[in-house]
This record gives structure tokens, sequence and C-alpha cells, in this order.
């Protein structure tokens, strides 16, 4: 969704619920940590089948590609990266059916840190704004109580919410495993980010709720299969 920028980074693009107002822009440093990123991460994953129209989420560039459909979200608790502790939710609409591995866009993405935004908009172009992250349970407990995050919509849209329950198993394994996200930048260059996780793995039933603009035509409220991250390690590598 385009808009009218007054700060450049206002001009990567997203989903409605991810525009950037000029105040938010006023408030953003002058430089973040460049990449890679490495961090340390608590996470929850959970994945549905694609609601109809679901692609038309992607940059108009990509919409002729073959896809996966399937939908990604995520609530990650960053506890270490190169620029401090921050709270995160995102989700990619569908995957682009790319070889050898399959690639994320993401369109959503919301976090508590000025200085991740900053860093998540330059490094990557992803269209991160901020929000305000409920999170009820410490560290040692993640996963086991209910999250929620809220947006105030900027420049008059409507505010959003994503909320999720989270019923893990008991088991953790070890998982170790590579992703893949492309981004397209302002100017139209295309980003193939590398994302690398290690850490151990618990599966986990998910239940979703959202609120706003878009999100509820295609983030897909109901309880959906996942996966709690307790416990991680994730590399953001510089994009190729």
């Amino acid at each position: 969704m385009a808009t009218t920028a007054s700060h450049p980074l206002q001009r990567v693009d997203g989903a409605p619920e991810c525009v950037m107002s000029d105040a938010l822009a006023a408030r953003l440093p002058d430089r973040s940590a460049a990449a890679p990123w490495q961090t340390r991460v608590q996470a929850v994953l959970w994945i549905h089948p694609a609601a109809p129209g679901a692609a038309e989420l992607l940059p108009e560039r990509l919409r002729g590609e073959r896809i996966v459909p399937l939908t990604v979200g995520a609530f990650i608790r960053y506890l270490d990266t190169p620029v401090g502790a921050y709270g995160e939710v995102l989700a990619s609409p569908v995957l682009l059916a790319r070889t050898p591995l399959p690639a994320s866009v993401v369109p959503f993405i919301a976090v508590d840190s000025l200085a991740s935004i900053h860093g998540g908009r330059a490094n990557w172009a992803l269209p991160k704004t901020l929000a305000a992250f409920g999170w009820s349970a410490p560290p040692e407990r993640f996963g086991r109580d209910p999250f929620t995050v809220r947006g105030e919509g900027a420049d008059g849209a409507a505010p959003w919410s994503v909320s999720a329950s989270v019923t893990p198993r008991r088991r953790r394994l070890p998982a170790r495993f590579p992703l893949r996200d492309v981004q397209l930048t302002p100017d139209g260059r295309e980003l193939d980010i590398p994302i690398a996780v290690a850490g151990r793995a618990q599966l986990a039933a998910v239940t979703v709720e959202s609120d706003g603009p878009t999100l509820p035509s295609w983030l897909v409220a109901g309880r959906h299969r996942g996966f709690v991250l307790p416990e991680a390690r994730m590399t953001f590598g510089a994009p190729r």
C-alpha cells in the first residue's frame, strides 16, 4: 500500500496495518545495526491453509509466481539482538514456490522497538511498524500463556490486534533449519534474505484471533498447527 513519504523508510511497502505515519517516522533513530544480526529468541509459529485472495497481499511484481498456499504467522520474543531486546509479530500470506527453498514474503510485521523498526526497514525492506505487546508470561513460561499485540492505525486507519493461546506438547526436540524471505525495496530491487534457526522445539496447537483493516481476511482465526521454540538462536543474514 503506497504512502506519501516524508522519511525514506516510509516508502517500504506492506499491508495497510503497517503504514508508517509521519509521527512515527519522526521518532526513528538516525541509524541502526547493519546486517547480519545474530539473535537469541523465543518464538511461537503456526501455519494454516491460505485464505482465498491471500496472494493479493504479495507485491504486484511477485503475484504471477507459483506459490505454496500456506500462511505462516509468528510471535517472537527477542532476548538479545544488536539493537536490544524486543517483541515481534509477523505473518506471510503465502510462500513463493522457489527452489531449493520456498520463500516467505512478509507484508505484516510489528515490533515494540524503534531501533528494530529502523533496522528492519533499512536492512531488509521489512515494513515494521510499532505495536504494544502483552507478554503475560516471564521467559521461563514462554508459550504457556496467551499473547496479545495491538497497533494503532496510521492516518486515521482502524487499529489492529493479533492474539494467540498456545497448547504445547511436553517433549522438546532439537531443531535446526534454514529459512528464506524475499522482500522488495522501494526502488524495486529484490532482497533474498537467508535466515538460520537452531534450538529446541515443541509441537503445539496455536489458537489465533486477529482484527484490523485486512488481517481477519487472511490471518485466519482458529486453532492451527504450530510449534514453540522456548530457546533458539536465529541469524538474519545480509540480503543477497
